[in-house]
Protein backbone atom coordinates (compact mmCIF):
# COMPACT_ATOMS: atom_id res chain seq x y z
CA UNK A 1 0.00 0.00 0.00
CA UNK A 2 3.03 2.39 0.54
CA UNK A 3 4.58 1.55 -1.76
CA UNK A 4 1.23 2.88 -4.49
CA UNK A 5 1.14 5.82 -2.14
CA UNK A 6 4.82 6.60 -3.33
CA UNK A 7 4.38 5.95 -7.20
CA UNK A 8 1.63 8.27 -7.26
CA UNK A 9 3.05 10.54 -5.42
CA UNK A 10 6.56 10.50 -7.86
CA UNK A 11 5.06 12.32 -10.77
CA UNK A 12 3.86 15.62 -8.62
CA UNK A 13 7.15 16.44 -7.71
CA UNK A 14 8.49 17.15 -11.20
CA UNK A 15 5.34 19.25 -11.75
CA UNK A 16 6.06 21.36 -8.42
CA UNK A 17 9.69 22.11 -9.53
CA UNK A 18 8.80 22.54 -13.08
CA UNK A 19 6.10 25.44 -11.36
CA UNK A 20 8.67 26.98 -9.14
CA UNK A 21 11.40 27.17 -12.01
CA UNK A 22 8.36 29.29 -13.85
CA UNK A 23 8.00 31.12 -10.65
CA UNK A 24 11.70 32.18 -10.14
CA UNK A 25 12.00 32.70 -13.91
CA UNK A 26 8.83 35.43 -13.53
CA UNK A 27 10.11 36.99 -10.72
CA UNK A 28 13.74 37.43 -12.20
CA UNK A 29 12.16 38.85 -15.64
CA UNK A 30 9.85 41.21 -13.72
CA UNK A 31 12.78 42.18 -11.22
CA UNK A 32 14.81 43.04 -14.58
CA UNK A 33 11.79 45.01 -15.77
CA UNK A 34 11.50 47.26 -13.19
CA UNK A 35 15.10 47.83 -12.80
CA UNK A 36 15.29 49.01 -16.64
CA UNK A 37 12.15 51.50 -15.71
CA UNK A 38 14.30 52.95 -12.56
CA UNK A 39 17.45 53.41 -14.22
CA UNK A 40 15.79 55.23 -17.38
CA UNK A 41 13.73 57.27 -14.92
CA UNK A 42 17.05 57.85 -13.09
CA UNK A 43 19.15 58.91 -16.01
CA UNK A 44 16.72 61.28 -17.59
CA UNK A 45 18.07 64.34 -15.51
CA UNK A 46 21.47 63.76 -16.07
CA UNK A 47 21.18 63.22 -19.57
CA UNK A 48 19.49 66.12 -20.17
CA UNK A 49 21.93 67.97 -17.79
CA UNK A 50 25.17 67.16 -19.87
CA UNK A 51 23.09 67.76 -22.77
CA UNK A 52 21.77 71.34 -22.19
CA UNK A 53 25.31 72.03 -21.12
CA UNK A 54 26.65 71.54 -23.95
CA UNK A 55 24.47 74.08 -26.27
CA UNK A 56 25.23 77.83 -26.67
CA UNK A 57 22.65 80.01 -25.47
CA UNK A 58 21.38 80.51 -28.69
CA UNK A 59 20.38 76.68 -29.04
CA UNK A 60 18.47 76.80 -26.41
CA UNK A 61 16.61 79.66 -26.85
CA UNK A 62 15.93 78.78 -30.48
CA UNK A 63 14.27 75.30 -28.90
CA UNK A 64 14.52 73.76 -32.83
CA UNK A 65 14.78 70.69 -33.18
CA UNK A 66 14.59 67.48 -30.82
CA UNK A 67 15.55 68.89 -27.36
CA UNK A 68 17.63 65.67 -26.13
CA UNK A 69 20.09 66.05 -28.96
CA UNK A 70 22.83 67.87 -29.32
CA UNK A 71 23.14 69.61 -32.54
CA UNK A 72 26.75 71.88 -32.13
CA UNK A 73 28.22 71.16 -29.07
CA UNK A 74 30.41 73.39 -26.91
CA UNK A 75 32.31 73.90 -24.20
CA UNK A 76 31.74 77.96 -23.69
CA UNK A 77 29.61 77.30 -21.15
CA UNK A 78 31.81 75.30 -19.01
CA UNK A 79 34.91 78.25 -19.81
CA UNK A 80 33.02 80.45 -19.02
CA UNK A 81 31.92 79.84 -15.86
CA UNK A 82 35.46 78.78 -14.75
CA UNK A 83 36.69 82.37 -16.43
CA UNK A 84 34.09 83.67 -12.92
CA UNK A 85 36.14 84.38 -10.08
CA UNK A 86 33.36 83.91 -8.34
CA UNK A 87 32.72 80.30 -9.55
CA UNK A 88 36.39 79.54 -8.38
CA UNK A 89 35.52 80.99 -4.80
CA UNK A 90 32.62 79.05 -4.82
CA UNK A 91 34.47 75.66 -6.06
CA UNK A 92 37.26 76.35 -3.62
CA UNK A 93 35.13 77.00 -0.38
CA UNK A 94 33.58 73.57 -1.28
CA UNK A 95 36.83 71.83 -1.35
CA UNK A 96 37.97 73.48 1.97
CA UNK A 97 34.47 72.67 3.75
CA UNK A 98 33.96 69.46 2.93
CA UNK A 99 37.74 68.41 3.52
CA UNK A 100 37.61 69.89 7.31
CA UNK A 101 34.07 68.54 7.27
CA UNK A 102 35.44 64.85 6.61
CA UNK A 103 38.69 64.77 8.68
CA UNK A 104 36.98 66.05 12.08
CA UNK A 105 33.58 63.53 11.12
CA UNK A 106 36.12 60.78 10.98
CA UNK A 107 37.71 61.24 13.63
CA UNK A 108 35.00 62.17 16.01
CA UNK A 109 33.24 59.24 14.74
CA UNK A 110 35.95 56.45 14.93
CA UNK A 111 36.67 57.40 18.14
CA UNK A 112 33.31 57.64 19.14
CA UNK A 113 32.71 53.95 17.83
CA UNK A 114 35.73 52.92 19.68
CA UNK A 115 34.91 53.91 22.91
CA UNK A 116 31.12 52.88 22.48
CA UNK A 117 31.66 49.31 21.29
CA UNK A 118 35.48 48.21 23.60
CA UNK A 119 35.18 50.53 26.56
CA UNK A 120 32.08 49.34 27.96
CA UNK A 121 31.17 51.90 30.39
CA UNK A 122 27.74 51.68 31.46
CA UNK A 123 24.90 52.84 29.34
CA UNK A 124 27.33 52.60 25.95
CA UNK A 125 24.50 50.49 24.61
CA UNK A 126 21.75 52.97 24.73
CA UNK A 127 23.97 55.91 23.74
CA UNK A 128 25.23 53.62 20.67
CA UNK A 129 21.75 53.76 19.94
CA UNK A 130 20.64 57.49 20.61
CA UNK A 131 23.62 58.32 18.24
CA UNK A 132 22.43 56.95 15.42
CA UNK A 133 18.43 58.07 16.28
CA UNK A 134 19.62 61.54 15.88
CA UNK A 135 20.63 60.75 12.38
CA UNK A 136 16.70 60.31 11.65
CA UNK A 137 15.94 63.74 12.65
CA UNK A 138 15.12 65.76 9.53
CA UNK A 139 17.56 68.63 8.50
CA UNK A 140 14.81 71.29 7.91
CA UNK A 141 13.99 70.78 11.86
CA UNK A 142 17.22 71.32 12.61
CA UNK A 143 18.77 74.52 11.02
CA UNK A 144 16.22 76.94 12.70
CA UNK A 145 17.56 76.26 16.45
CA UNK A 146 20.96 75.79 15.00
CA UNK A 147 20.90 79.40 13.29
CA UNK A 148 20.52 80.18 17.23
CA UNK A 149 23.67 78.30 18.21
CA UNK A 150 26.03 80.01 14.60
CA UNK A 151 24.39 83.77 15.13
CA UNK A 152 25.74 83.59 19.06
CA UNK A 153 28.98 82.39 18.25
CA UNK A 154 28.77 85.42 15.26
CA UNK A 155 29.59 83.03 12.68
CA UNK A 156 26.60 84.24 10.37
CA UNK A 157 27.78 84.92 6.47
CA UNK A 158 30.76 82.95 7.70
CA UNK A 159 32.13 79.85 5.53
CA UNK A 160 33.40 77.98 8.37
CA UNK A 161 29.98 77.92 10.19
CA UNK A 162 29.16 75.12 7.80
CA UNK A 163 32.54 73.00 9.30
CA UNK A 164 30.56 73.26 12.72
CA UNK A 165 27.10 72.28 10.92
CA UNK A 166 28.22 69.85 8.26
CA UNK A 167 29.72 67.27 11.14
CA UNK A 168 26.00 67.37 13.05
CA UNK A 169 24.96 65.31 9.62
CA UNK A 170 27.36 63.00 9.32
CA UNK A 171 28.65 62.19 12.30
CA UNK A 172 25.58 59.84 13.52
CA UNK A 173 25.36 57.75 10.56
CA UNK A 174 29.18 57.54 10.13
CA UNK A 175 29.56 56.33 13.81
CA UNK A 176 26.50 54.05 13.33
CA UNK A 177 28.95 51.56 10.29
CA UNK A 178 31.89 52.26 12.72
CA UNK A 179 30.26 50.71 15.49
CA UNK A 180 29.01 47.63 13.13
CA UNK A 181 32.50 47.45 12.12
CA UNK A 182 34.16 47.17 15.12
CA UNK A 183 32.13 45.22 17.13
CA UNK A 184 32.68 42.79 14.47
CA UNK A 185 36.71 41.69 15.74
CA UNK A 186 36.71 39.45 18.37
CA UNK A 187 37.40 40.83 21.79
CA UNK A 188 40.29 38.28 22.24
CA UNK A 189 42.38 40.58 20.29
CA UNK A 190 41.94 43.41 23.02
CA UNK A 191 43.25 40.78 25.50
CA UNK A 192 46.00 39.75 24.06
CA UNK A 193 46.83 43.17 22.85
CA UNK A 194 46.47 44.75 26.31
CA UNK A 195 48.83 42.13 27.66
CA UNK A 196 51.42 42.88 25.24
CA UNK A 197 51.79 46.39 26.67
CA UNK A 198 49.60 48.38 24.07
CA UNK A 199 47.05 51.20 25.01
CA UNK A 200 43.94 52.14 23.78
CA UNK A 201 45.17 54.29 21.39
CA UNK A 202 47.58 52.15 20.03
CA UNK A 203 44.85 49.13 19.53
CA UNK A 204 43.14 51.49 17.76
CA UNK A 205 45.50 52.57 15.15
CA UNK A 206 47.46 49.02 15.10
CA UNK A 207 44.57 46.44 14.65
CA UNK A 208 40.85 48.08 14.87
CA UNK A 209 41.90 50.84 12.33
CA UNK A 210 43.66 48.38 9.33
CA UNK A 211 40.80 45.48 10.15
CA UNK A 212 37.88 48.10 9.29
CA UNK A 213 39.34 50.24 6.53
CA UNK A 214 36.11 49.07 4.54
CA UNK A 215 33.88 50.63 6.83
CA UNK A 216 36.68 53.73 7.17
CA UNK A 217 36.17 54.08 3.54
CA UNK A 218 32.29 53.89 3.34
CA UNK A 219 31.48 56.45 5.93
CA UNK A 220 34.50 58.87 4.65
CA UNK A 221 32.26 58.87 1.30
CA UNK A 222 29.30 59.03 3.10
CA UNK A 223 30.62 62.09 4.81
CA UNK A 224 31.71 63.81 1.76
CA UNK A 225 28.78 63.17 0.14
CA UNK A 226 26.63 65.00 2.75
CA UNK A 227 29.00 68.27 2.87
CA UNK A 228 29.74 68.61 -0.88
CA UNK A 229 25.69 68.34 -1.49
CA UNK A 230 24.05 70.38 1.07
CA UNK A 231 22.01 72.97 0.20
CA UNK A 232 19.80 74.28 2.89
CA UNK A 233 22.08 75.06 5.62
CA UNK A 234 24.30 77.30 3.18
CA UNK A 235 21.40 79.09 1.52
CA UNK A 236 20.32 79.79 5.08
CA UNK A 237 23.86 80.69 7.13
CA UNK A 238 24.95 82.47 3.86
CA UNK A 239 24.45 85.22 1.64
CA UNK A 240 27.92 87.59 0.39
CA UNK A 241 29.19 85.65 -2.73
CA UNK A 242 32.79 85.61 -1.51
CA UNK A 243 31.43 83.30 1.46
CA UNK A 244 28.67 80.77 -0.98
CA UNK A 245 30.02 77.14 -1.55
CA UNK A 246 29.09 75.77 -5.08
CA UNK A 247 25.31 74.28 -4.42
CA UNK A 248 24.16 77.73 -3.40
CA UNK A 249 26.25 79.80 -6.08
CA UNK A 250 24.89 78.27 -9.35
CA UNK A 251 21.41 78.86 -8.09
CA UNK A 252 22.62 82.37 -6.59
CA UNK A 253 24.54 83.78 -9.48
CA UNK A 254 23.25 82.27 -12.56
CA UNK A 255 20.00 83.08 -12.11
CA UNK A 256 19.10 86.97 -12.25
CA UNK A 257 15.03 87.47 -11.51
CA UNK A 258 13.23 85.69 -14.10
CA UNK A 259 16.54 85.14 -16.63
CA UNK A 260 17.69 81.63 -16.10
CA UNK A 261 20.95 80.74 -17.99
CA UNK A 262 20.40 77.60 -18.56
CA UNK A 263 23.69 76.48 -20.17
CA UNK A 264 25.52 77.63 -17.43
CA UNK A 265 23.18 76.58 -14.64
CA UNK A 266 23.66 73.04 -15.99
CA UNK A 267 27.48 73.53 -16.82
CA UNK A 268 27.62 74.22 -13.37
CA UNK A 269 25.57 71.18 -12.02
CA UNK A 270 28.02 68.81 -14.09
CA UNK A 271 31.09 70.30 -12.47
CA UNK A 272 29.72 69.71 -9.34
CA UNK A 273 27.90 66.35 -9.75
CA UNK A 274 31.40 64.97 -10.97
CA UNK A 275 33.34 64.64 -7.92
CA UNK A 276 30.21 62.67 -6.40
CA UNK A 277 30.49 60.13 -9.66
CA UNK A 278 34.12 59.86 -9.98
CA UNK A 279 34.24 58.64 -6.11
CA UNK A 280 31.65 56.74 -6.16
CA UNK A 281 32.81 54.79 -9.70
CA UNK A 282 36.22 53.91 -7.49
CA UNK A 283 35.26 52.89 -4.45
CA UNK A 284 31.84 51.76 -4.73
CA UNK A 285 32.42 48.19 -3.07
CA UNK A 286 34.36 49.51 -0.37
CA UNK A 287 30.66 51.64 -0.03
CA UNK A 288 28.35 48.48 -0.38
CA UNK A 289 30.29 46.54 1.51
CA UNK A 290 30.74 49.28 4.51
CA UNK A 291 26.93 49.99 4.59
CA UNK A 292 26.39 46.12 4.44
CA UNK A 293 28.38 45.32 7.76
CA UNK A 294 27.39 48.29 9.16
CA UNK A 295 23.99 46.81 8.96
CA UNK A 296 24.68 43.43 9.61
CA UNK A 297 27.48 42.89 12.49
CA UNK A 298 26.20 45.52 14.91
Amino acid sequence: MSGAVATAGAPSRPRRRASSQRGRAWALWGSYAALVVFVFVFLVPPFYMVATSLKSDADIAAEVGNPWLVHHPTLQNFIDLFMMPTFRGYFINSVMVTAVTVSVSMVISVLAAFGLTRLGFKGSAMLASSVFLTYLIPDSLLFIPLFQVVRALGLINNLWCLALLYPTLAVPFCTWIMIGYFSSIPKELDEVALIDGAGYLRMLWSIFIPVALPGIIAATIFAFTVSWGEFLYPIAYLYSSDQKVLTVGIAGDLIRGDVFQWGKIMAGCVVAAAPPIVIYAFLMDYYIAGLTAGATKG
